[in-house]
């Protein structure tokens, strides 16, 4: 396989552009034409991770963090990132980055995090929106399918794998023309009624140009009438998720649990010990600011990393239950995401394999 199959797979699966405007995704060092030989998969790549992909003559390295993410100014081998580098162009490997594109997808690292603490009925906390255009015009009714013929052409009124979703109703449209008017029906200084067909469709956000120009194209009026109106619903994709344990635990025993599936050593509790857990809420790495939705939502614990103490203080004093379970916890995406790649390519002829490498930056005592 090619890296430039991979590339366009994942970018499909899991869009580059749904990463958050800050972060840095795709393809981050290597050479699209290259063949693979094998995939790690890390949380983040780390001078051992590469070291490991090297002893198993694995050439690509799909990581959940970005390597290169904040300003590197010089790339030298007694900087630590900058060893990395060096040694990732080296031995001519490919490194990419799915971050916060990972996230927010449907089965990404919260999905993940999920399945491992077995939440059922899971559905997403904060959903994304999805924005999009509905578009109606009226149009004499004999000119109607040639109109819409020439709208699916240039890719308009289409629904996933459905091309041509129109509705349309007809009715009476009248007119006048005046002045300077050119009428393609109808006299002048005269009321004309015409049999009409209002015709509606969908577009995307990315599309109003392209509908504008083409409704006054192949419109058979000289002054089309039409509207353009913008819409927005509930996307498939979001951030965190919410679900329910199969029966309610004590806070001691819900820890527990969490620490064993998880492979956690540490994680710290924030609110009443004397509460019943079943309804959870998950946001992996750093979620804070959005315990109050999870709280709305009906969430009994809120999940999540990197908590501060005035953010656990406020959270205590808000009444509102929440597990500190370590950026780190994201780990889980080195098996999760090798569960996706099986899915998306039905023969996938090169190895794959989750890092070995434990990269959680702290010890614990």
């Amino acid at each position: 396989m090619k890296l430039q199959e991979l590339i366009h797979t994942l970018n499909y699966q899991v869009p580059f552009n749904s990463a958050e405007s800050w972060d840095n995704v795709g393809l981050l060092i290597g050479d699209e034409t290259s063949e693979i030989t094998g995939i790690l998969t890390t949380l983040d790549c780390t001078e051992g991770v590469v070291d490991e992909a090297l002893e198993k003559d694995m050439n690509t390295i799909i990581s959940h963090h970005p390597l290169i993410f904040k300003g590197i100014k010089n790339i030298n081998q007694s900087d630590g990132y900058g060893a990395i580098i060096r040694k990732l162009i080296k031995h001519d490997m490919n490194l990419i980055a799915l971050h916060t594109n990972l996230d927010v997808h449907p089965n990404g690292v919260n999905a993940m995090l999920a399945n491992r603490i077995q939440l059922l009925d899971t559905s997403i906390l904060s959903p994304n929106l999805h924005h999009y255009y509905k578009v109606q015009v009226f149009i004499p009714e004999d000119s109607s399918e040639t109109f819409k013929s020439k709208l699916s052409e240039l890719g308009l009124a289409q629904e996933g794998n459905y091309e041509s979703c129109f509705f349309q109703t007809t009715g009476q449209g009248q007119f006048k023309p005046v002045g300077a008017a050119n009428p393609t029906i109808g006299t002048h200084d005269k009321i004309e009624y015409v049999e009409e067909t209002k015709i509606e469709f969908m577009i995307r956000s990315d599309q109003k140009v392209l509908a504008q120009n083409a409704i006054e194209k192949y419109h058979p009026y000289e002054t089309p009438v039409y509207d353009i109106m913008q819409m927005s619903k509930n996307s498939n994709s979001g951030l965190g998720v919410i679900g329910h344990l199969e029966k309610a635990l004590s806070v001691e025993e819900f820890v527990q649990h969490v620490k064993k599936q998880l492979d956690m050593k540490s994680v710290r509790f924030i609110g009443n010990l004397n509460d019943k857990i079943q309804n959870v809420a998950i946001i992996g790495g750093a979620g804070i600011g959005f315990e109050e939705l999870a709280q709305q939502a009906g969430a009994d614990i809120f999940l999540t990393g990197d908590i501060k103490h005035h953010e656990a203080l406020d959270a205590k004093i808000a009444h509102i239950n929440m597990l500190d379970i370590n950026h780190y916890s994201e780990h889980v995406m080195k098996e999760g995401l090798i569960q996706l790649l099986q899915r998306w390519f039905e023969d996938l002829n090169v190895p794959i394999e989750p890092c070995k490498i434990n990269t959680d930056p702290y010890y614990y005592f």
